[in-house]
């Protein structure tokens, strides 16, 4: 496995390809097997957050991880409430709700600190002024070593630029959705920022063969850029492989954040680390396959 620091929190070394814990089903001995499975390989940071499945997804997290609490890095999210029906929920980044809410993180996670803590969501109008002072006093009292934002709304994510010192932000980016090309990715990276990527399999459309319309592309420039995945992927690099690839050949993601239901799916996934990388000319290819596409609100 391939580690990237990250200029902001340099003693944290992040393995490239990570778990996102969110694709575990609820089986607590399948998510025993498939997160240990990844430490053993060298995966050693694993995205939580309270949200997921109203908590128990962290339970789960918790628990398979609680022996190996000192070779990961440990991430979960805040911001979204659960009503009292325990089904729906709400925003709310109050400085109250995130000083309680890590405290519930923290019992379910069986652990006394948190590596990194993210504000799940965010809008304009939140008060980020008082999110950051909260995620500052988390700081300071040990709770949690480091924080961050989850988001894909670029005026969001530049109002934390300014006014915060995060450590991270986790943004959606793939071969199908390369709108933080614009600007963001290199704001990113001249600022010493993180970059967690998630989405990087564009909702399964590659693993299940879906051929579909996803954001702005049709159909038809989908077929297009497969055709152009099959030409680079080979026996040694499946085309999973070849997405995962092209996403950590831009040296400002620091890692991929993936899920896995299955031991199927986190092998070829985990194997990525082994496959060859991509030739300057495959990048290239699969990079003017399409058009790239451009944020159309929240810039």
């Amino acid at each position: 496995m391939n580690y990237r620091n990250i200029p902001r929190a340099t003693s944290l070394k992040i393995s490239e390809i990570s778990f996102g814990c969110m694709s575990l089903e609820p089986d607590q001995k399948l998510a025993d097997r498939l997160l240990q499975k990844a430490v053993d390989f060298g995966v050693n940071y694993f995205d939580t957050a309270d949200l997921y499945q109203a908590g128990k997804n962290e339970e789960m997290v918790g628990q398979a991880l609680k022996e190996r609490r000192g070779e990961i890095i440990l991430a979960t999210k805040v911001g979204n409430q659960l009503n009292p029906d325990g089904k729906t929920w709400r925003w709310n980044p109050s400085k109250p709700y995130i000083l309680n809410a890590v405290e519930e993180s923290l019992k379910r996670l069986q652990t006394d600190h948190i590596d990194l803590y993210q504000l799940h969501g965010g809008t304009i109008d939140d008060p980020i002024d008082e999110v950051v002072e909260a995620f500052e006093i988390l700081k300071d009292q040990g709770k949690i070593r480091a924080y961050g934002i989850s988001s894909i709304r670029p005026n969001v994510i530049r109002e934390f630029i300014q006014r915060s010192d995060i450590m991270s932000v986790m943004l959606q980016y793939s071969l199908l959705d390369r709108r933080p090309e614009e600007k963001l990715l290199s704001q990113l990276n001249g600022e010493g920022i993180g970059v967690m990527v998630r989405g990087v399999l564009s909702k399964g459309l590659w693993s299940k063969n879906i051929l579909t319309n996803y954001l702005n592309y049709s159909r038809e420039n989908i077929d297009l850029l497969k055709d152009k995945l099959n030409i680079s992927s080979t026996e040694e690099r499946s085309i999973i492989q070849t997405v995962l690839k092209w996403v950590l050949k831009n040296k400002s993601v620091t890692t991929a954040v993936v899920g896995a239901r299955n031991e199927a799916q986190l092998d070829e996934i985990l194997r990525t680390a082994e496959v060859p990388d991509l030739s300057d000319e495959e990048y290239q290819n699969l990079s003017n396959a399409l058009s790239p596409n451009r944020y159309e609100s929240h810039r």
